[in-house]
């Protein structure tokens, strides 16, 4: 297809203009990043953000590969001699691989079939008079085909109707009139396999099931597939027989004779036989694709939400990965995050060091002029918090807070982990996790696989290869509008820089490592491999603190660095003081300063970034603490506590209210009106107040609500 073709219809379908779709398409093909677009490139696009500059660049790639299809497809019919100017012309128009498929579904090359072998018979001109329909008798007809072959008059009819059948299945009008009756009315129905049912009793509530298909969320519908998966249970996906075969009719049934009713038997035997199973296997794939969307997509905001935490910050920290038997191990960072002590403690049974634990710790505080305290949320984390907060003197200045431990031990034996603690075990290396956690989550958690994090809604039953795409784009995006420190950052956390990759990430950190910290970004010139393309991409993202020129800092790029000191100039200042001087930038006209590659959307951030150069777009991180409930035991209906999110999906959104159990909160009990989208009211790691509907110890389940209760923000 011609790419104008393309772009025309990427444009209509997003609902953009060509010229975006075009210049967004160029400098993807010349080598540009989605964050460095978004954010370096707004004049060319229009300022179209992540999302959309996705989407173009995801529909042009759908084309691309239809494209490739329809060639094959071309192919393959030429080759068989059946190729005509009308059949080109409907391939050529044909925008989606379905409406392409079902074209070509006639001259698919195919295994030997009973419509073919009674084609091969020379059944085919009965089949043909019979769909005709007209008046006449049927095994009188038939009677002209029995020979050697064809030993009776129902033989050929059979074999005519086999031909019809075939001949209706391969219909695109009968095949689109049944997707619209399945998008329409089809019904998913689950039930128990004979026997398995207490072996699958976690499949329960899907023992005997049914619901519209298009009505069914993705966590339903994925929860089923997997019981079916497991062999606990068997679905299916139907509308009405009588609709669907009444459907076919209309397009087949001319009139009320003998003919007819040998074609009416063909289309319940095309539709029973091919059409039903063939459109249950489409429309399974199609559901589950569409599932699996929504879960990448519920996964993919999490993981956004998560990664964007709020960071403590440079802070000198003293974290604890709690254990009973094995002691809790200690690890005391610097303000970078480096390791720069370890220790185990025995707080709690069956050792009780309790005099002891207390003294080491205060040693080790005062030693390391700890700052913050980080506890990880694991096995013994309620017993080590109340443990530190009772025997620790009240500090102010020291702050106490429990962080999630989700893919620490993932990490702890990873081989990042085993390169930046080689002399270590994979407790020391966990319990630094968990207090760089703290200090800054977005770079810790890079360097774990996002699906052990945790915060996912049946991640590992949607396609691997779209949630790792997806996933991998949502670390590249957050990493890139935080910025990153170059002198500081692990090779992992640059890998993420658009433009930059692993070679080049490894390649600052061996320069830094051998020249010492980069004093300029145009230093970054300098490092093995890095040509123009990738400075351009990467160097609006890295930061170097304390550097001569202090747009180095900030998210200004290197390439509108003369715009700042031309309004330097004219403000009759140094850059330095325009940053710092709030009244100067006030008075800048940036319409002054407009040039062919610098417009207005462009000047806008530039104000806006000297304002605040290099500033973190993340919230500021606050204590918590839990009520004084420890066990499931514990937690009375009524009660109204104070919780964490800790996951969020389409049906509700996971609570720890401090009792090694997380309540859920349902969809329905999210607020006191409608909600569609639990994402919508509440949002990971957020900090609220809920009440306890109903416990129920058997299945170890809490439900919660936040009816008439407000958001602790």
């Amino acid at each position: 297809m011609d790419p104008a073709a393309h772009i025309n219809i990427i444009a209509r379908k997003l609902q953009l203009h060509d010229w975006q779709v075009e210049n967004t398409l160029r400098l993807l093909d010349d080598g540009a990043t989605i964050p460095f677009i978004s954010r370096y490139r707004k004049e060319i696009t229009g300022s179209l953000n992540e999302v959309q500059l996705a989407e173009i660049r995801d529909e042009y790639e759908r084309l691309r590969e239809l494209d490739k299809r329809r060639e094959a497809v071309i192919k393959s019919i030429e080759e068989q001699e059946k190729m005509t100017p009308e059949l080109l012309s409907r391939i050529n128009a044909a925008l989606t691989i379905t409406v392409l498929e079902d074209i070509y579904l006639p001259f698919r090359p195919k295994r030997k079939t009973r419509a073919s072998m009674a084609r091969e018979k020379g059944l085919e001109p009965l089949a043909l008079w019979l769909l005709e329909q007209k008046q006449g008798d049927p095994e009188t007809e038939a009677c002209r085909y029995t020979g050697d072959e064809v030993a009776t008059a129902e033989a050929a009819l059979a074999g005519a109707r086999d031909i019809i059948a075939e001949l209706v299945s391969e219909n695109e009008l009968v095949r689109a009139s049944l997707r619209r009756l399945y998008d329409r009315d089809a019904v998913i129905t689950s039930k128990a396999v004979k026997g398995k049912e207490e072996e699958g009793s976690k499949f329960s509530d899907y023992f005997e099931w049914s619901e519209p298909l298009r009505r069914c969320p993705s966590h339903r519908l994925l929860a089923m597939r997997r019981g079916e998966e497991e062999g606990y249970l068997r679905l299916t996906i139907m509308p009405s027989e009588a609709d669907a075969v009444e459907s076919i009719e209309k397009q087949f049934i001319k009139s009320n004779n003998a003919a007819a009713r040998q074609v009416r038997t063909a289309v319940g035997d095309s539709w029973s036989r091919l059409l039903a199973p063939s459109m249950e296997t489409e429309f399974r794939k199609t559901s589950k694709e569409k599932a699996d969307e929504e879960a990448i997509r519920v996964f993919a905001d999490n993981l956004r939400q998560l990664l964007l935490s709020a960071p403590l910050g440079e802070k000198s920290v003293l974290a604890l990965d709690p254990g009973f038997r094995t002691g809790c191990k200690v690890v005391c960072l610097d303000r970078q995050g480096a390791l720069l002590h370890h220790d185990v403690i025995f707080p709690h049974p069956p050792q009780n060091e309790t005099a002891r634990s207390v003294s080491k710790l205060l040693s080790l505080i005062d030693r390391f002029n700890i700052e913050a305290i980080a506890i990880g949320n694991g096995t013994a984390s309620r017993e080590t918090e109340e443990f530190v907060r009772q025997y620790l003197p009240p500090e102010p200045a020291i702050k106490i807070y429990v962080v999630s431990e989700a893919g620490a031990s993932i990490y702890s034996a990873s081989k990042t982990a085993r390169d930046e603690f080689p002399d270590e075990d994979v407790t020391v290396r966990g319990a630094v996790s968990i207090g760089r956690r703290l200090m800054d989550p977005l770079a810790e958690l890079v360097k774990i696989d996002p699906k052990s994090i945790g915060v996912g809604q049946y991640q590992h039953d949607v396609d691997q290869t779209r949630l790792q795409t997806s996933l991998d784009e949502v670390v590249m995006s957050c990493v890139n509008a935080v910025g990153v420190e170059v002198n500081t950052a692990s090779p992992h956390l640059l890998t993420y820089v658009s433009g930059l990759g692993p070679k080049l990430a490894q390649n600052i950190v061996d320069h830094r490592t051998e020249k010492g910290p980069f004093r300029s970004r145009t230093g970054l010139m300098k490092v093995k491999r890095m040509g123009d393309k990738a400075y351009e991409q990467a160097a609006g993202f890295l930061r170097i603190r304390n550097a001569a020129n202090p747009l180095d800092a900030s998210a200004v790029h290197p390439e509108s660095y003369h715009i700042v000191e031309r309004m330097a100039k004219d403000a009759g200042c140094t850059v330095a003081e325009l940053i710092s001087d709030d009244s100067r930038r006030k008075a800048i006209n940036i319409e002054r300063y407009v040039t062919p590659e610098a417009g207005i959307p462009t000047l806008k951030d530039i104000i806006l970034e000297l304002a605040r150069p290099g500033r973190d777009p993340r919230s500021s991180i606050q204590e918590f603490s839990f009520a004084d409930i420890h066990t499931l035991e514990d937690v009375k209906e009524g009660m109204e506590v104070p919780g964490i999110v800790t996951n969020i999906t389409k049906f509700g959104a996971f609570v720890d209210i401090g009792v090694k159990q997380d309540g859920l909160v349902h969809v329905s009990q999210m607020a006191d009106r409608y909600v569609d989208d639990p994402s919508k009211v509440v949002k990971l790691h957020q900090q609220l107040i809920v009440r306890v509907l109903s416990v129920d110890l058997a299945r170890k389940r809490i439900q919660l609500t936040l009816k008439k209760l407000g958001k602790k923000e």
